[in-house]
């Protein structure tokens, strides 16, 4: 019986030994250091130890260098490739770090207000319509199954482009009383039906009982610009239909300069808006190739200066996105791009594409009188942090317009199809 008490106690003491030893700071030091460090060609690296640790390269690595002090160290990283790190305490290795040194990379960041257009893959079903007939008031479309996000890409066996390409087989069916086949895209998959037009009795035309719509138009703001590819990236969210609620699948798209008319300020629980038009010569600046959970993406046709920051700047991955100041590029009267301060208040460093990957906070006096904070038309405002490219603003909180989102610009460069992961040559011993 003694024997067991003595037990107990001796692994209470262990267990009150270890979760101490867990919360000691040189051990949280420890666990915090990453076993793989990637940084860009030129940039540097910091990260605290414990004062007894030191670390050292692995022979044959002339790619970085490090200097220490008694709780940093600091790497600077002068050419791409394959390195390690070795953390020593009394000369014996306790971990090992693999640093990954990429290729310089750089990108032209944005700010400015585009008008968005896009074009759907066939025509886009945003309503119900009840048609009044002789025997009373029904929809074909409802009656066929079809349902609103609903997008119909064939009838009778012909591609439907466009609104257009619709109304002569709807009327040709309706005289001749014979029902449509239908090919319809949905999100669980293809499907088709028959839908038999019905004619309105106070109009004597056939109708197919849907509103329908092949194209959106709206504003965003420029993220950032691929000066080698002329690769782009904007928005920072998907677009969704405003009727429907879904994103927009984009057969093409265009992208045109625009002006901000006026701004509408957010306040709790009403998110603001940019009023804006788009420019008068309609000129297509760049095409839309995708519409994704990560913004719009395409390639440039013209060249699109910010008049702030037009020479292209590096980027930070989301591992080295920190919490404190930083900037925001945007429009918010006419076509003039400035320059308004910001803080990262919570950054995720994410090991997968993942929007929402920050908090951001409006903290510019200027901004926030002209706006309350971020309102929609910003979203795509690329942020700026110690002269890097770091992400964009997403999204506004309805009930803070000061606050919202933000996705890290690593996620928007791989959604465009930029690779930045460039594999680096060995340089391991």
């Amino acid at each position: 019986m003694k024997l067991e008490i003595i037990r107990k106690i001796i692994g209470g003491i262990l267990l009150v030994s270890l979760i101490s030893l867990i919360f000691f700071q040189p051990i949280q030091q420890y666990l915090a250091i990453p076993k793989t460090i990637t940084v860009f060609e030129g940039q540097d690296y910091s990260f605290q130890k414990a004062a007894p640790v030191s670390a050292v390269l692995g022979s044959h690595h002339s790619n970085i260098t490090l200097n220490q002090e008694s709780h940093t160290v600091s790497m600077k990283a002068s050419e791409n490739g394959k390195s390690e790190m070795l953390l020593e305490f009394a000369g014996i290795p306790i971990k090992k770090v693999d640093v990954h040194v990429l290729k310089d990379f750089r990108v032209i960041p944005g700010g400015q207000s585009i008008g968005v257009k896009l074009n759907t893959v066939g025509v886009l079903v945003v309503g119900h319509h009840l048609i009044n007939t002789i025997s009373g008031k029904k929809s074909p479309g409802e009656i066929a199954g079809i349902k609103i996000g609903d997008i119909i890409t064939e009838i009778n066996g012909n591609k439907i482009e466009k609104m257009t390409d619709v109304a002569p087989f709807v009327q040709a069916a309706g005289q001749e009383g014979k029902p449509l086949d239908m090919v319809i895209s949905r999100e669980s998959g293809k499907i088709t039906t028959k839908l038999t037009p019905l004619k309105d009795k106070g109009e004597n035309i056939y109708k197919l009982g849907l509103y329908i719509r092949d194209s959106a138009a709206g504003i965003g703001t420029m993220t950032f610009v691929h000066p080698q590819s002329k690769k782009y990236g904007a928005l920072g969210h998907v677009i969704s239909d405003m009727d429907t609620k879904q994103p927009i699948v984009v057969e093409d798209g265009q992208i045109v300069r625009s002006t901000v008319t006026s701004i509408e300020k957010g306040s709790n629980g009403d998110p603001g808006e940019k009023l804006a038009r788009f420019s008068s010569d309609r000129e297509i600046v760049g095409n839309i190739q995708k519409n994704s959970p990560f913004g719009i993406f395409g390639e440039m046709a013209k060249e699109l200066k910010n008049g702030v920051m037009d020479k292209p700047l590096p980027i930070a991955l989301s591992h080295q996105v920190k919490e404190g100041p930083a900037k925001i590029l945007t429009v918010v009267n006419d076509d003039r791009v400035e320059e308004f301060d910001i803080e990262i208040v919570s950054t995720i460093p994410q090991k997968f594409p993942a929007t929402k990957g920050m908090v951001i906070k409006v903290t510019d006096p200027k901004l926030l009188k002209k706006t309350g904070g971020i309102v929609q038309g910003m979203s795509g405002s690329p942020i700026i942090q110690d002269g890097k490219l770091i992400g964009a603003v997403t999204h506004v909180f309805v009930n803070d317009p000061t606050s919202g989102y933000g996705v890290h610009i690593e996620w928007m460069l791989n959604e465009a199809g930029i690779n930045i992961y460039e594999m680096p040559k060995n340089k391991a011993s």
